[in-house]
């Protein structure tokens, strides 16, 4: 597949996956989807860039795992009964001086964020967090040894 081919299908995804984000704010209706379109509205502000995509989709999660990547994962975005968990794919491996993280602490590779609904996001500090992380995915790819 050449360059040309990969870009008009990662266009085809983006709004393929921008519909099925938008479907399940409509369909969550509550915090939960507001909490969803201020995440949304924040990576789009850190980098317009960021890939946006639904991933995972199976019948027991038929709207699917709403997922950000930029050079590689960034973070995922789950919504359970009474919270809502954004997991950093290498959140182990990033500055977390604010304590921003509250869940998988225990884990060598990710962390997460666990919100409910009377949370507020500090988007100064959220920003910084993915900006590290696009960071990082972008210093790891160009440490990997090109193909030829």
């Amino acid at each position: 597949m050449n360059k040309r081919q990969t870009e008009y299908k990662r266009e085809i995804r983006k709004k393929i996956s921008g519909r099925f984000i938008d479907t399940r704010v409509q369909k969550l209706g509550d915090w939960r989807g507001d909490m969803l379109s201020r995440i949304r509205v924040l990576m789009k502000q850190i980098d317009p860039k960021i890939i946006e995509e639904v991933k995972w989709i199976k019948p027991s999660n038929p709207l699917g795992t709403a997922t950000w990547s930029q050079n590689g994962l960034i973070c995922t975005w789950e919504a359970y009964k009474n919270h809502v968990r954004m997991t950093f794919a290498k959140g182990a491996s990033l500055d977390d001086s604010s304590h921003i993280f509250n869940s998988g602490l225990e884990g060598n590779v990710m962390r997460a964020i666990v919100f409910h609904e009377e949370d507020k996001i500090n988007e100064r500090v959220l920003k910084n967090l993915i900006s590290s992380a696009i960071a990082l995915n972008t210093a790891a790819l160009k440490k990997k040894p090109s193909k030829k």
